[in-house]
């Protein structure tokens, strides 16, 4: 397939932003005081995470991005502000000086994470409301919505934000979190990985299985597609024309961290330039394949893409 100019895509991605913090350190020995390794720390680095991270990949491709989440009103908060900025991304985030910017820190030792600490506190019903308002506002200059639902409260809207979207002729895609997808109800694409959708429908045996558990599922959604990611059983799309289904892409994969965020950032953009779901689906493993080879939330450029597709 051929990858055209992506640079006339417009994305609005809306959901939880948070702050991913890596300590990389040496582990030379365990603790005298608990059965632990002490790291000692060399190096920091932080990245966009969550909906953030979204937003970093779509930019990446070269598509236009506006990213609208809630933040606090903290360092945390500032520094993914500057963080998203730097990355040429359209950022909304609306401060609630109520809550605590959601940052995940992970502490690596030789190559490996030892550990991982999560700060974060769900917004408050104000600042949720004033950023449904901007998102209305912020429609029609897009092409296609992505909702990026990690659990933290940015989404307490969801379904409004479904409606209005489709109301205004947009595709809506939907990264899932919970047991409850009916709030997802609408929307074009939900892309739930197999323990997300292992929650909601239950167990299947085989793929006749879970092509007829989903297929139900997709149906009840009133969603045009459902798009399972497998890790290394690949991906599979069940949509009306039947199942399209993607090998994974066989390399040394080193962290998955962030690899769902790939896989919708650049379904998001396929679509926006009205790729057919064949070959946004295909776009899309090829990309996760290329970021499972990468250590933390990282990203795909525009141009690794190309060349991965060939």
């Amino acid at each position: 397939m051929e990858l055209g100019s992506l640079s006339t895509a417009r994305l609005l991605i809306v959901g939880d932003v948070m702050l991913d913090r890596y300590w990389f350190g040496d582990v030379a020995r365990i603790s005298p005081e608990a059965p632990v390794p002490i790291v000692k720390v060399a190096r920091c680095e932080e990245r966009p995470g969550g909906a953030a991270n979204v937003a970093r990949n779509v930019a990446a491709l070269g598509a236009q991005v506006a990213l609208l989440s809630v933040v606090g009103d903290d360092e945390a908060g500032r520094q993914l502000q500057q963080l998203l900025q730097a990355s040429g991304i359209d950022v909304s985030l609306h401060v609630d000086a109520a809550i605590s910017t959601t940052v995940k820190l992970r502490v690596i030792g030789r190559q490996q994470q030892l550990l991982r600490i999560d700060f974060e506190t769900s917004p408050s019903h104000e600042v949720l409301r004033a950023k449904l308002v901007e998102f209305e506002a912020r429609l029609s200059a897009c092409d296609a919505v992505i909702l990026s639902d990690y659990g933290k409260g940015g989404l307490a809207h969801i379904g409004e934000m479904i409606r209005l979207a489709r109301n205004a002729g947009k595709k809506v895609l939907v990264d899932p979190k919970g047991d409850d997808f009916s709030k997802y109800s609408g929307a074009t694409i939900v892309t739930p990985n197999r323990a997300e959708l292992r929650e909601v429908i239950g167990r299947w045996q085989d793929d006749e299985g879970l092509a007829r558990k989903a297929e139900a599922l997709r149906s009840a959604l009133g969603l045009e597609a459902l798009l399972v990611t497998r890790s290394e059983e690949g991906m599979s799309l069940f949509h009306a024309a039947g199942v399209v289904h993607e090998q994974a892409v066989a390399r040394e994969v080193f962290d998955v961290s962030g690899a769902g965020d790939t896989v919708i950032a650049t379904l998001g953009v396929m679509l926006a330039c009205n790729a057919g779901w064949p070959d946004a689906v295909h776009a899309a493993n090829v990309a996760a394949g290329v970021v499972v080879g990468k250590l933390g939330t990282a990203v795909v450029g525009r141009d690794e893409l190309v060349a991965a597709l060939k």
